[in-house]
């Protein structure tokens, strides 16, 4: 039997010392972080060298981040030497965005988004592009271009999505901050499946300059992070005024560095029914269920009771598919093979739209803003689980049924999260535990529309308490 010697078992001992160092690096806080290195106590150097080796140590098991670019000096701000990849619906200058589409698998975009500015004047470090399903379409983060990502805390599972290599990669500590999109969960659902925090603003608190629809509050641009601290951080970057988008909110992104302390006594929360008869795995709701005694710790007065959400099925698909139309519909019709078969209906479905049907869309969705914003002025928040599913295999391209409701489209499975949507509120997955076969269930904190800093304070109360966000996956990264 060979018998290393002395010196190869110091090395040895040495060389793991060094992984463990660069591990407990890559998971600190990005805030702890962003605060050593402004005092020079931590190097922007060792920041990006530690990331680097994480990626290139775990990145081959999960494919979170799909193209890697040599990293540039940083400038200096709130963020200044946090390394962070986007994700590859936003447009990079001279970095391949390739939209998760085979039609843009070699594009190279002339400018940066607003968001990718924003992000690089705050001082955080480009090192690539992370991975989405095709133009974003669906909570399963697959597509020809790159593959699927994998769950980190079972890689027989997805990491949902559509901002899946975002939260993945965040669980594996390759990236402190991620940025990230919401339509219908995009930014909730991966967080809730990654044991991360995903945050979805107000319409307009990210504004996007460059949207196809800019009068639509449906989609809008958000911050993912481990921990609320984090995402507030990477909020205070990303928000504040643009010119350029219509719904723009006017409070600076400095607004959200203050402290997220509060006390909650008194603060009347109200706690979800079944949405209307939408079905949830009752492994999720027992998870959830289990902390109406966390929120009264904190001094909430926890009622259940929930809005009526009626219309936002017909509301919420028919603007969708609206969207899909408008933003695919002429290269659609010149190329309808180069789409994916679910979001290829979607856009068949947008096109043959009338007025009438849009008209009745809009009207249904005014109605559910003002009936829900109505009901908060009653409640301050309303609690429910992030997803109705479990992470679920990999190759499977979306459920089509739960607790034996089958489901009509490839979406009806994320009603937890885009029913959220439809209401124009702020709204938060923060880590709320996990089941016995190890995988994560993630808790949704929705706030009155435009009060966006006090669903940030309630996450990180909720998160003091239970402190879920500390388990890391395995893969050997801990």
């Amino acid at each position: 039997m060979f018998k290393p010697s002395r010196r190869q078992a110091l090395l040895s001992l040495a060389a793991v010392s060094r992984l463990e160092a660069a591990s407990d690096l890559c998971f600190m806080s990005a805030t702890e972080m962003a605060i050593l290195i402004r005092s020079r106590k931590l190097s922007a150097k060792e920041v990006l060298d530690a990331h680097l080796e994480q990626i290139e140590r775990v990145n081959p098991k999960i494919n979170a981040i799909v193209t890697q670019v040599p990293a540039k000096a940083a400038m200096m701000g709130p963020l200044h030497g946090l390394p962070i990849a986007h994700k590859d619906l936003v447009n990079t200058k001279g970095i391949r965005t390739t939209f998760g589409s085979p039609i843009f698998k070699d594009f190279i975009p002339g400018a940066d988004d607003l968001i990718v500015k924003r992000i690089r004047a705050a001082g955080a470090v480009l090192i690539g592009k992370t991975n989405t399903p095709e133009f974003g379409a669906g909570s399963q983060t697959f597509n020809t271009v790159f593959g699927a990502t994998l769950n980190p805390y079972d890689v027989t599972k997805t990491c949902g999505g559509s901002s899946g290599g975002a939260a993945a990669a965040l669980a594996c500590g390759m990236l402190p901050i991620a940025d990230g999109s919401d339509l219908g969960g995009s930014l909730r659902n991966p967080a809730a499946f990654c044991n991360v925090v995903g945050f979805r603003p107000s319409p307009g608190r990210v504004p996007n300059p460059g949207a196809g629809l800019a009068w639509s509050p449906l989609a809008t641009s958000g911050p993912m992070a481990r921990n609320v601290a984090d995402v507030a951080l990477l909020l205070s970057a990303i928000a504040g005024p643009d010119a350029g988008d219509p719904l723009s909110l006017p409070e600076a992104g400095a607004s959200f560095l203050q402290p997220l302390g509060r006390d909650f006594k008194g603060v009347r929360v109200a706690w979800f029914k079944d949405l209307g008869g939408v079905p949830f795995d009752p492994r999720i709701s027992a998870v959830i269920d289990g902390h109406r005694k966390t929120f009264a710790s904190l001094g909430c007065v926890v009622e259940q009771d929930e809005p009526d959400f009626s219309g936002a099925d017909y509301a919420f698909k028919t603007l969708r598919a609206w969207g899909q139309a408008t933003q695919h519909g002429e290269r659609f019709r010149t190329s309808p093979g180069q789409f994916k078969d679910t979001l290829a209906l979607e856009i068949e479905q947008g096109l043959k739209l009338s007025a009438a049907d849009v008209a009745q869309a809009e009207r249904l969705h005014t109605q559910l803003f003002r009936r829900f914003q109505g009901f908060l002025e009653r409640y301050e928040y309303f609690i429910l689980p992030t997803t109705q599913s479990l992470p679920f295999d990999v190759k499977t391209p979306y459920p089509t049924s739960i607790n034996g409701v089958k489901f009509d489209s490839y979406i009806d499975w994320m009603k937890a999260c885009w029913y959220i949507t439809i209401t124009g509120s702020p709204a938060i997955s923060v880590p709320a535990g996990f089941r016995p076969e190890g995988l994560p269930v993630g808790i949704q904190i929705v706030g009155r529309h435009g009060r966006d800093f006090s669903v940030l304070q309630l996450g990180a109360a909720f998160e003091r308490a239970t402190r879920f966000g500390g388990r890391h996956p395995g893969l050997g990264l801990a």
